[in-house]
């Protein structure tokens, strides 16, 4: 080995090794961001709670440390029963919309699109209307919002097979086509509503909210998202070959049409689940993995897993604001709106060498 064949294996090597703490870096401070926002999200409230007490609170119930059994049993109700169950699922709907968003970036190859761009959120929000208005119970609107945000994502691919031989043009074309449709159905349904009782209620939902998230639901739909979640987080290498385009997939073996298919499958399942537990959520599915591409780059096998993370954070700091920031609770749609629009702008400052 010459001296210039070692010096470049060297250089090679040492630019592998900052890569790699740049990268281990960035995902030790994510996991400290989502601890510190777990942390705040219980403290924070109307009976707040201090984080020392916090901890010596799951100290005291894993049997490590002693706590007064009256305030044990306070601090149960207020941490377990009520803060609990919406911390998860907050946490879930912000990691899956995240990740579905990279996903869908990825397979559609273009920036600006969001896990709503094939009409799920359209669907799912016409089968939740559909459900207050007739009256349904709440698992019963679930399920009908979860079938229409489905319903509406075929017709999407439908129209695109029907007209276009499912190209990529066609599908989105056929989602705008599906998204138009659902939400005429939408303002339909809320023409006809009760505008006292029923409409306030249409209204609200369509807003995003996660005051009705209880231990229940987290059970039910916890491993459905998780599998969603994992599954898409392993397809780092598959999305980075599909963002080069199909003659480049195709050229080192990717079965093209069939793994955008099953991506988009995965993806819009996932999304309709988030719609159908709280409501439509904007902004989340489209702001966080530019900022992860900011922070860490564009490939896919550290955008997925570090948007997962950071989707987490952003919509469980959403939430915190949602219900503290007024005497009343505000949809948290709205905090992530009012949050992602400024984020949005200052991202697209600093990309200005472009999205890849």
């Amino acid at each position: 080995m010459d001296a210039s064949t070692a010096n470049s294996q060297i250089s090679y090597s040492s630019a592998k090794n900052r890569r790699c703490f740049h990268k281990l870096t960035w995902y030790s401070l994510l996991l400290g961001g989502l601890f510190a926002a777990i942390l705040v999200a219980f403290s924070i409230g109307k009976y707040p709670t201090s984080p020392p007490e916090i901890i010596r609170f799951f100290l005291h119930w894993a049997g490590l440390a002693e706590m007064d059994n009256g305030r044990f049993d306070a601090l149960h109700n207020v941490l377990i029963d009520i803060r609990l169950p919406r911390i998860l699922v907050a946490m879930l709907v912000g990691a899956t919309l995240s990740v579905a968003g990279a996903a869908f970036q990825s397979v559609f190859r273009n920036p600006l699109v969001s896990p709503g761009l094939l009409g799920v959120q359209s669907g799912a929000a016409f089968g939740a209307a559909l459900g207050i208005l007739l009256g349904l119970s709440w698992p019963l609107i679930q399920g009908l919002a979860f079938l229409l945000g489905l319903v509406a994502v075929f017709a999407s691919v439908l129209i695109a097979n029907v007209f276009g031989q499912s190209s990529m043009v066609m599908l989105v074309l056929g989602g705008m086509i599906s998204n138009a449709f659902f939400s005429s159905l939408l303002s339909v349904i809320k023409y006809v509503a009760d505008p006292m009782n029923v409409l306030p209620s249409i209204v609200y939902w369509l807003m995003g909210n996660l005051a009705l998230a209880n231990m229940h639901q987290v059970l039910i739909f916890a491993g459905p998202l998780l599998v969603g979640i994992l599954a898409l987080s392993f397809c780092g290498r598959l999305l980075d070959a599909l963002s080069m385009g199909d003659d480049e997939a195709r050229s080192i073996g990717i079965p093209v049409h069939w793994t955008r298919y099953s991506l988009i499958a995965i993806t819009t399942m996932i999304s309709a689940l988030t719609v159908s537990v709280a409501g439509t959520i904007g902004w989340v599915g489209l702001l966080i993995p530019h900022i992860v591409r900011l922070l860490l780059g564009p490939a896919n096998t550290r955008v997925l897993p570090a948007s997962i993370i950071l989707g987490a954070i952003f919509l469980l700091l959403a939430d915190v604001i949602s219900r503290c920031i007024a005497n009343t609770e505000i949809p948290i749609g709205i905090v992530t709106e009012i949050l992602g629009i400024p984020v949005f702008l200052m991202v697209l400052k600093r990309s200005r060498k472009g999205w890849h």
